[in-house]
């Protein structure tokens, strides 16, 4: 899923950039794909959300342009044991209703950010206790050493204690939620943006703070969000100045928005891997013809479906050439030895080879889950992917919905609600162990947070024991040896479909000043735009 960071904390799209002195503040109007449904940051573990919520409540850290790690509403941090960190916290920070920001604010939100309905549980160890040293100090206490601690802390925003006390918040929204909470039609960070009014899933207006405790680095005086999901209208918006700023550019369209001289498209390649999931836990799937058993459990239906998909053609013919295709579950920036990966050849006939020896000589029906506004060409791939499996028999029932939709659907609670489905996920700690522990790590353990979003329920033991030690590991080459066994036990085990990464495209008015940044995220807060 980033189920972020989600940026999760600060993922991989395009950051807009302070690029030059402002002038005079403007209003910058951009509209996506997607929608922005919950104001909760703990409900949705989701890029594009992670980096709405980012202009309006910020975590203890950050990451600055070049992805480095650097202090935010903690203006230090020391670890006078291998087992305790110490974070020293600003003082003089306020939310936008006028609370004062302390520590009991940090220790609730790490409470809460681990309650049951959070989509961010495995931001922190379960077993990680948070002790108030005073009002500006807390103390994380771990059970065992854990040196890659705060880099999945970029999406964990901290919020006001009272504030959610006073307004019935003190649980998180579930993204299943059918009735909104508070905290999921209003906001009260700290961050360099308040909201002014949010209609979920329509327009979100956003005003620029004026008590915010850093410097802006943008002449904005506020931002205006609208969802358009169709291509063609939000393209059209751009071109005619109705908005200044777009994601995705449609691949087909990238051409034209570049000659139209009003406005470029910035791509660059993203972190987030594209894949494919299959419940690999239930006795008998929950969307499918075959009664009785449960066809993902076997191992050769599992290695037809990745043998029949054919990644060289959903990169040529959708995504036109603007995708790279992956042989394991990370992108090849986050990982040194993935190169040593090779992906299997697809094999249509050695697909229904396989199936027949599993006992579907003629295949079987299955649904698929497939969200139609969140990634690049992300139904167009989920359609393509049921003609390849056509070939091979199998008949594909697609479900195709917005994200809000889909993520109530399948983060249901009670089990996760899907049988086959389309994921992309950029590990928050742009390291491999999210992966292994969020992805591929078994959800058999009610008490433990491992599994996130594992929504397939694929678990190898032998891959759970690779990543608690990869998670303590300090040499690099031994670390990264054991990422690599992890990744060749879910191979093996034909475990998930891994497509491809894709590049983001974003259509940008040359009014706007923006840079990417390495993990291509998207933080309006360091735009510039020209006097309108």
């Amino acid at each position: 899923m980033s189920v972020r960071q989600i940026l999760l904390a600060a993922t991989t799209v395009a950051i807009l950039a302070f690029a030059m002195t402002p002038a005079s503040a403007q209003t910058l109007r951009y509209a996506n794909q997607g929608e922005l449904k919950s104001l909760d940051p703990y409900t949705l573990r989701e890029t594009t959300t992670i980096a709405h919520h980012a202009h309006v409540y910020e975590g203890l850290i950050t990451r600055d342009k070049d992805l480095t790690i650097i202090p935010a509403l903690a203006e230090s941090w020391e670890t006078p044991e291998p087992t305790r960190w110490r974070f020293h916290l600003r003082k003089d920070v306020k939310f936008h209703n006028g609370d004062p920001f302390t520590a009991d604010d940090v220790i609730f939100s790490a409470d809460r950010v681990r309650a049951k309905g959070s989509n961010f549980t495995t931001v922190i160890p379960t077993d990680a206790k948070f002790v108030k040293v005073d009002d500006h100090t807390v103390d994380v206490v771990l059970s065992s050493p854990n040196p890659i601690l705060i880099t999945q802390w970029d999406g964990w925003f901290i919020m006001d204690k009272k504030w959610c006390e006073d307004n019935n918040s003190v649980a998180p929204t579930p993204a299943s939620a059918t009735t909104p909470s508070y905290a999921s039609l209003h906001e009260n960070g700290t961050g360099p943006f308040t909201i002014e009014s949010h209609q979920p899933g329509v327009k979100t207006v956003f005003k620029a703070f004026p008590g915010w405790w850093r410097k802006p680095e943008h002449n904005l005086k506020e931002i205006i969000f609208t969802n358009i999901s169709s291509d063609a209208t939000r393209v059209a918006a751009l071109l005619s100045g109705e908005v200044d700023v777009i994601e995705p550019v449609p691949i087909q369209d990238i051409s034209r928005v570049n000659a139209s001289g009003v406005a470029t498209v910035l791509t660059g390649p993203e972190t987030r891997t594209i894949f494919l999931g299959m419940d690999q836990v239930r006795d008998e799937l929950l969307y499918s013809n075959v009664k009785g058993k449960n066809p993902f459990k076997d191992i050769r239906v599992r290695e037809a479906f990745y043998k029949a998909i054919d990644v060289e053609l959903i990169k040529t013919r959708v995504m036109r050439g603007l995708s790279t295709p992956s042989a394991v579950m990370i992108a090849p920036q986050l990982f040194a030895l993935s190169k040593d990966f090779t992906r299997a050849k697809f094999d249509p006939d050695g697909a229904k080879k396989l199936l027949t020896e599993a006992g579907y000589p003629d295949g079987f029906e299955v649904t698929m889950d497939c969200p139609n506004d969140r990634y690049v060409n992300d139904a167009a791939i989920c359609q393509a992917v049921v003609g390849m499996l056509a070939r091979i028999g199998v008949k594909i029932d697609l479900l195709a919905q917005p994200k809000a939709q889909y993520f109530a659907k399948v983060l249901k609670p009670g089990g996760f609600q899907t049988s086959f489905y389309l994921l992309g996920w950029t590990p928050a700690s742009m390291d491999s162990q999210n992966v292994l522990n969020d992805i591929m790590g078994c959800r058999d353990d009610p008490k433990s947070s491992r599994g996130e979003a594992n929504l397939g329920g694929y678990c190898d033991k032998k891959l759970d024991e690779l990543s608690d030690k990869v998670l303590l590991e300090t040499d690099t080459a031994k670390r990264n040896q054991m990422i690599k066994d992890a990744f060749e036990i879910g191979i093996k085990d034909w475990g998930y479909i891994p497509l491809h990464q894709q590049a983001l495209a974003w259509g940008v008015s040359n009014k706007v000043k923006l840079t990417q940044r390495p993990d291509n995220q998207v933080l309006l807060y360091w735009a510039t735009k020209q006097e309108d």
